[in-house]
């Protein structure tokens, strides 16, 4: 028994590196690594939030003729939201321009008035008490008309204010009015966020804030789409949690369609001051039960070296992994089924 389990033991020590000589050359595609300064970097976990919202309010009161818009609807600035029945105002508006050109035509018959009475005083035919009669009349109709002008301005003003537009390019967050409901001057009819400030709140140890440099770009990644972008810090909050210090740091990212507010989000948050790196592609990583792995390319030969990943750069990482240096060969394709000292076969990248 102890001699059969010298030789079991034996070939289990022996067959791997005679199986990998016996395997087939592998084809793969290669990058060179490069040196660069960057910044060590971790990942954070933040939360989609519209910086810029709007609680959009009715200036006049009104029966809700008209919804436009539901929850998600992107909008334009000034696209109608919701419009108020302006029957009763129509009908007001035509009379008060009925009653503009009756003033009109006092105005002008008050003018022609004053005109004669002023022939008449310059060949004393007449008083100056008439005179001042009739400029006087002309005068109150010239103010009675401005100020028909203006009550019907104002109704028009009214009218227009009737429909509610969108403040802002932005996406209706949340709608609270259908048809049929009455608003008050200064109802909330709807809630918009600006899709030109979409951020992501992170929270981050005090400790680091010394890294995070306003305007630095940093890789995102919208967890529920696995949809990866780059991102710009803009700003800390000036408040700590008074229980974890932890300070919540404001990524500004390009306007993304079909997301939703407090989304899951993973930012790279500088962890450390700039210094070189050794950067590959993020396709030559292969993780293996927790680690992670490249495979570099030697006299015709798979070489497999674990790697430490110190900052995350997109689609590249930077490792500080001693003996990677500038200008080893690593597998971006073909390195899912290599195995150590396997031949290969350098293709060209397509």
């Amino acid at each position: 028994m102890r001699i059969f389990l010298f030789f079991w033991t034996l070939m289990i020590v022996c067959l791997p590196p005679a199986l990998a000589q016996e395997q087939p050359p592998a084809k793969v595609v290669v990058r060179e690594a490069v040196r660069e300064v960057i910044a060590e970097n971790r990942p954070f976990i933040g939360i989609l939030v519209f910086d810029r919202t709007s609680r959009v309010s009715t200036e006049v009161p009104g029966l809700v003729d008209q919804v436009f818009v539901e929850e998600g609807d992107l909008v334009s600035l000034g696209d109608p939201l919701v419009s108020l029945d302006t029957e009763l105002l129509d009908k007001e508006i035509a009379l008060r321009r009925a009653r503009l050109e009756q003033v009109r035509l006092r105005l002008e018959l008050a003018k022609k008035n004053l005109g004669r009475a002023e022939i008449l005083l310059a060949r004393k035919g007449t008083s100056e008490k008439n005179y001042d009669d009739a400029r006087y009349a002309y005068e109150d109709s010239l103010e009675e008309k401005r100020s028909s002008e203006l009550e019907l301005e104002k109704l028009l003003i009214q009218k227009r204010k009737s429909t509610i537009t969108a403040p802002f390019d932005a996406v209706i967050l949340k709608k609270n009015v259908e048809t049929g409901d009455w608003v008050q001057q200064g109802t909330n009819v709807a809630e918009a966020g600006a899709i030109s400030e979409l951020v992501i709140r992170v929270p981050v140890e005090e400790s680091l804030l010394r890294f995070i440099i306003p305007g630095k770009q940093v890789p995102v990644t919208i967890n529920a789409f696995a949809r990866e972008l780059t991102g710009t810090i803009l700003r800390f909050e000036p408040i700590a949690d008074p229980r974890t210090k932890n300070v919540f740091v404001k990524i500004g990212i390009p306007p993304q369609e079909h997301v939703a507010e407090n989304m899951s989000a993973t930012v790279y948050v500088p962890t450390g001051v700039e210094r070189e790196l050794t950067v590959v592609p993020r396709d030559a990583v292969v993780n293996m039960q927790g680690r992670d792995f490249v495979f570099t390319v030697s006299e015709g030969k798979a070489a497999m070296r674990q790697v430490n990943i110190a900052a995350y750069l997109g689609d590249r990482i930077g490792t500080d992994t001693p003996g990677l240096l500038p200008g080893t060969p690593v597998v971006i394709e073909g390195n899912e089924r290599l195995r150590p000292d396997q031949p290969v076969v350098v293709a060209e990248d397509r």
